[in-house]
């Protein structure tokens, strides 16, 4: 300011030096503020003209305010290079990190079409980059599940394809949403031919293994129980013939779960979906499971007899069975198990929940491995296989499902199997022969659970 101060005083000075040697005073001013306005408007236009041609600001920079906004815009202007440098230098070390990732790696756009794709992606989907940049994903990949895949957006499981290119491999298709409102997608490819061989091999020896037992176990159970029911057999001989009797009886369910278990990696797609009256089969589960309880553990049902699941009702059964069977093994004496099925605003909803002893938290997540148990001694006591959470994971995920597992020790434990909304249907005849749930769902129950 004091440059501008200065120039100002100048020309102050000058022009009443003007007015004493008679020049009129109309003339004075302007002569005098003239050159100060030029400058002005001389330095503002040279700003414009850099900034339009994109020029960078250097030193020497004019005295003055004008100088420290020449000097402040240079600052910008070098703040914008280091950034964009490091953008540049970012960008090219994500290409580079992503051109050597051993797993196909494609983007999307919100209209699901290519943008970017690394070279894994030409070997194992057979996608170039930039040569099928803007083309469509669903028209590269020949898959009939692809497109319903993209746009329900339901990720959490992949998807197993086989490349038309290339036959002889197997690869996982996962997909990400990002970008803004998560409209844009990443498709991720990975090869899982090994493994899915080896699978295979374990399934077979499992399938072929669980069967051939099953044959020689009959045998031996047959002899057992003559044996055990034989008059003749010795008083001292009768336990040990029970206790092979209970062993073989373990065996032959352990069999047969296994052989469950294979049915239903073999075929990860079931086709028999039929409207399955779910209400019906709780009343007959639950009479089982009052059975199996012997009165140890109170019931408390809460059902909705209009809604219909579709799916196979073999299997729909065995999960609710499973699920409430082991909650009446696992749980003390006098633990009240709740039931419950209905509908919410995902779909329908199946609930078993109990105010046991709970599960520790780092067992929940391998709750649902073939035989992982969280107390070995109690579960082998109780007579269970340690399957049971396996197959109803499986069958929950040929049906569209999800199972939720929550538990806190001290408080109880609660096992949900959520349905699509698509799968649920609502009866049209509401007269049905469920007295049995109309008996054990009392008042009580139905607030317990609203």
């Amino acid at each position: 300011m004091s440059v501008e101060l200065g120039l100002l005083a100048l020309a102050a000075a000058l022009g009443v030096a003007l007015l004493l040697f008679g020049v009129p005073p109309a003339w004075v001013w302007p002569l005098v503020l003239l050159p100060y306005a030029a400058r002005h408007l001389y330095h503002l236009l040279r700003l414009v003209r850099l900034i339009r041609r994109q020029h960078r600001l250097v030193p020497p920079f004019p005295r003055g305010p004008w100088g420290d906004i020449y000097r402040g815009i240079a600052q910008y202007q070098q703040r914008g290079r280091k950034r964009r440098k490091r953008q540049i230098r970012s960008s090219r070390r994500f290409r580079e990190a992503a051109d050597a990732v051993p797993d196909a790696l494609v983007t999307l756009n919100k209209l699901q079409q290519i943008d970017w794709a690394n070279p894994a992606a030409a070997e194992l989907l057979d996608i170039h980059w930039p040569r099928d940049d803007g083309r469509r994903l669903a028209d590269l990949i020949d898959h009939p599940e692809l497109v319903t895949f993209i746009e329900t957006g339901e990720y959490m499981r992949p998807l197993d394809i086989t490349p038309e290119h290339n036959r002889a491999l197997t690869l996982s298709l996962r997909i990400a949403p990002f970008g803004e409102r998560k409209r844009q997608r990443l498709v991720v490819a990975r090869d899982i031919t090994k493994v899915y061989h080896l699978d295979m091999i374990r399934r077979d020896f499992v399938a072929n293994a669980s069967h051939e037992l099953r044959t020689p176990l009959t045998v031996i159970t047959g002899f057992l129980e003559n044996l055990a029911d034989a008059p003749t057999s010795p008083p001292a001989h009768r336990r040990p013939l029970t206790l092979m009797q209970h062993q073989a009886e373990r065996m032959r369910s352990i069999i047969d779960d296994l052989l469950t278990l294979s049915r239903l990696e073999m075929d990860d797609q079931d086709t028999k979906q039929v409207s399955v009256d779910i209400a019906g089969d709780l009343a007959h589960i639950v009479h089982e499971s009052e059975t199996l309880s012997a009165g140890r553990h109170h019931f408390r049902v809460a059902v909705d007899a209009t809604l219909l699941l579709v799916g196979n009702p073999v299997e729909l059964r065995s999960v609710f069975a499973n699920l409430i069977h082991n909650a009446v093994r696992h749980t003390p004496d006098g633990t009240t198990i709740d039931i419950r099925w209905a509908a919410d605003a995902d779909g329908p909803l199946f609930t078993v929940a109990d105010d046991g002893e709970g599960i520790p938290a780092e067992h929940l997540p391998r709750l649902t491995e073939r035989f992982y148990r969280v107390d070995r001694g109690r579960s082998r006591a109780s007579g269970g296989t340690g399957l049971g959470l396996a197959i109803v994971k499986h069958v929950l995920n040929r049906h569209g499902g999800r199972l939720l597992i929550a538990s806190t020790l001290g408080v109880g434990s609660r096992f949900a199997c959520q349905f699509p909304a698509a799968r649920g249907m609502v009866r049209q005849d509401t007269e049905l022969d469920l007295d049995y749930i109309r008996r054990v769902a009392t008042p009580e129950a139905e607030r317990d659970w609203s």
